[in-house]
């Protein structure tokens, strides 16, 4: 497996830089240091150099052939500049009061000064508050204020707080017709927008005349036995290997795995705690004696923290990163020949198939997967094979002789 690189957007005294991040290896140190014209950080724990195409193109030209270079969460930070930019450039033009100096454009916060008119300045910190008080995980939070924003920036001047329901099914509209917005991202922005108006200004029952659209029933994807097979045998490293073999046996999400702590292993009990999943909740699931042989084997080689992280970083102290963890399963699935769709939580959807066509009842999946309701559970019966097998087609009733 080649080594990975990433790179990403670094704050550094005040000034963007370009972070190098890779596990620790003392051949890339020199290489970044000696060719690169990198420095290091001992507070982010990263080389850095300027952010600019000239430093770019000597990480470049100085890493060796046997690397891969992941720069896209780089590229999406300056195209995002570049917009925002643009955007602060026509505000100036049009002679509207900028509290913020266009300058430091380059973080959400200023994004969101720059952007949202002072009629409206009051409601994103409002709204903050309320999603905090509420114990809102940190995502859900992101979220919520960042597509309440997109409906601020585009009234402009008009006080939102003024609104009325017709006002919002036309907006909707227009980010279907004209932004090209899908369902999902309208359900999130349509939630974001009814927690402002219900939660924190109170208006009772606001977004019953306001309709939702109607999402797409997509079957779950998932990989089927010779394909995970394939896939596994083809990860030459113990780390990545059980990270993924520890996602498919437990059916757990990609943010579930990288999160897991050491003692949350239990090898007693043959089984394995996960801490505040989705919608903080705690549960149990089983642990696979073939993957405990594996865990064993991954711990006397890498020697995880006992009281840290299982599957660490670039850092002890810090988790693996999920971005990491998603490239490692395409790259497995391109060294094995697997042209089926599917990311790591293919293979959580893989668990949950399996166990159907081995006959587990979908209450037992249902737990195991930490699911609120049993319909999010069922859409499994849909892909499972176990009735399936026991129809004989019409056409096989056939005399074609």
């Amino acid at each position: 497996m080649k080594p990975l690189i990433i790179l990403k957007p670094f704050l550094h005294r005040s000034g963007e830089q370009i972070g190098i991040y890779f596990q620790n290896s003392l051949p890339l140190n020199i290489v970044i240091k000696s060719k690169a014209g990198g420095k290091w950080s001992q507070t982010g724990k990263c080389w850095y150099v300027p952010m600019n195409r000239e430093s770019f193109e000597k990480i470049k030209a100085a890493l060796p052939v046997d690397v891969n270079l992941d720069a896209n969460e780089l590229k999406k930070h300056l195209e995002n500049k570049n917009q925002l930019s643009k955007k602060a450039s026509a505000l100036v033009s049009t002679n509207q009061d900028l509290k913020y100096p266009v300058r430091q454009a380059n973080t959400n916060q200023v994004k969101i000064r720059t952007a949202i008119s002072p009629v409206n300045k009051h409601v994103l910190p409002a709204m903050q508050q309320m999603l905090k008080l509420k114990a809102f995980s940190p995502s859900t939070i992101r979220t919520y204020l960042n597509e309440m924003a997109q409906l601020l920036i585009i009234i402009k001047d008009i006080p939102a707080n003024e609104l009325k329901p017709e006002h919002l099914k036309r907006y909707l509209v227009y980010c279907y017709e004209k932004l090209g917005l899908k369902e999902n991202t309208l359900h999130s922005r349509i939630n974001a927008m009814k927690f402002y108006y219900e939660k924190v200004l109170g208006r009772e029952k606001f977004f019953w005349e306001i309709p939702r659209p109607k999402k797409q029933q997509l079957l779950p994807r998932f990989f089927n036995q010779n394909d995970l097979v394939a896939i596994i045998k083809a990860i030459g490293n113990i780390k990545h290997k059980v990270m993924l073999m520890l996602c498919y046996s437990a059916g757990l999400r990609v943010s579930e795995v990288v999160s897991m702590k050491t003692r949350n292993i239990d090898e007693s009990r043959m089984s394995i705690l996960i801490e505040q999943a989705k919608g903080k909740k705690d549960r149990m699931v089983a642990l696979s004696p073939v993957l405990l042989v594996m865990l064993r084997k991954y711990i006397s080689e890498y020697n995880p923290d006992p009281k840290g992280y299982l599957f660490a970083g670039q850092w002890k102290e810090e988790p693996y990163s999920s971005r990491s963890l998603q490239l490692v399963l395409a790259a497995a699935k391109k060294k094995a020949g697997v042209l089926k769709p599917g990311s790591v939580h293919a293979l959580r959807h893989s668990f949950a198939t399996h166990l159907l066509d081995k006959g587990t009842d979908v209450t037992i999946i249902m737990k195991l997967l930490g699911h609120n309701d049993i319909k999010t559970t069922l859409r499994y019966l849909h892909v499972t094979n176990r009735d399936i097998l026991q129809i004989v087609s019409p056409l096989d009733d056939l005399n074609l002789e």
